[in-house]
Parts: structure tokens; sequence; C-alpha cells
């Protein structure tokens, strides 16, 4: 089976939605936790890179080497498709910058796409970024334009989370509390099922742009 590496900061983000589309794809998740040290060896192997309530270009030691392990497996010329904070670290590899937001943007939050779609994700970030040079913006919502950005045909940046599903942020909601900002009660099914629709057809593009490289 064909292998997609998955980079997990947090415990209670986990790649939720994704993982359902690997499986459907018969894809090997290989998922690795930084925060607990773990990371794939530098290469060209294709990867996804999750979010996680941290600075991306501050935070735990374990953060840099993420950062310097990215860099290099970039440089290898590998194939990456991030999400909130890991968009913002592939933004940094990339040469863009990440800044600190006037007003952090939370729960379900309209984007609309270069071609006119528009969607209805989740949120939860607080800080922004600059896209790095040669990228092309994707998407935008009303207070925050970067949401989605592209540099070449296979490194893709996300600021919302696609992901997340009901059971992805009931384990955010319990997990932090008060704290989340996320929806609580009955669930917007229909919403949902539109994000993973796009989901799985963004990553089969992505997956198909990168299988040509390898």
């Amino acid at each position: 089976m064909p292998i997609l590496n998955l980079i997990q900061h947090h415990p209670a983000e986990g790649p939720g939605a994704i993982a359902e589309w690997a499986t459907s794809r018969a894809l090997t998740l290989n998922v690795f936790r930084a925060d607990l040290g773990q990371l794939p060896p530098v290469s060209a192997t294709a990867v996804i890179v999750l979010g996680g309530p941290y600075e991306s270009d501050a935070g735990p030691q374990w953060l840099e080497a993420e950062r310097q392990w990215l860099a290099g497996s970039l440089d290898q010329g590998a194939p990456a498709f991030a999400i909130c904070l890991g968009a913002q670290l592939l933004a940094l590899s990339l040469g863009g910058r990440v800044r600190r937001m006037d007003q952090t943007e939370t729960g379900w939050t309209e984007v609309t796409f270069a071609d006119g779609q528009r969607l209805k994700v989740l949120e939860w970030h607080e800080d922004a970024i600059d896209l790095p040079p040669g990228a092309q913006l994707l998407a935008s919502s009303a207070q925050c334009e970067q949401q989605m950005y592209r540099v070449g045909p296979t490194r893709v940046g996300l600021q919302f989370h696609p992901e997340w599903n009901a059971a992805s942020v009931a384990m955010l909601n319990e997990h932090f509390g008060k704290e989340s900002p996320l929806p609580r009660g009955e669930q917007d099914s229909a919403a949902y099922a539109a994000v993973y629709d796009w989901l799985q057809a963004t990553l089969d593009g992505w997956w198909a742009d990168s299988s040509t490289l390898r």
C-alpha cells in the first residue's frame, strides 16, 4: 500500500476525517507525534502536517526540531499538505511570515475560494500568514485573507480545519473545556458532510500531483 506520513502535534488533534480518506483510498497513514519527539527521516516522502496550540516561530524545543525536519524534507522535494499550525510552519519554511491577528477567528466560518466557491469550515487560530514568495492565494474569509495557499503543485497550506469532524470537535471540547470556542450540542451534519466532500476532492488532487514525483 502507498505510504503517507502525517505529523500530529497534540493528543486531542488527530487526523480525523483524513484517516477516513486514507482508508478509503487504500493508503497507509503513518502518524508521528512530534510533541513526543517522533518524526520520520528527512526525505521526499509526502507529508500532511496538522495543527496545534503552539506558536509556529517559537514554542517548545521539539517544535524547533520539527521546523528543521520540515525544511530538510522540503529541500528534498517532499510534497506537503499543511493545516493551521502546519500551514504556518510550511509558510515559514518557504520564506513567508506569521503574525498575530487583531482578533481570534473561531467556530464555523465561511471561506470563499478563488473560483467563487464558498464553504463553511471550522477555525480556531489567532495568527495569520504573510504568504511566501511565489505563493498563490486560493481562499479567504472576511477576517483572514490567507485561508488557503499553494506553492507549486504539491505544497498546500490551509488555515482552516477540514479534518475536524464531529468526533474531533467532541474530543477538543472535552480536552480544552471552557477554553474551546468550538460548537457544542447537536452538530451540523450537513456542514460536516460538505467539508468532507471538499476535503476528499482536494486531497485526491494533491495526492495525484504528489504521485507524479514518486
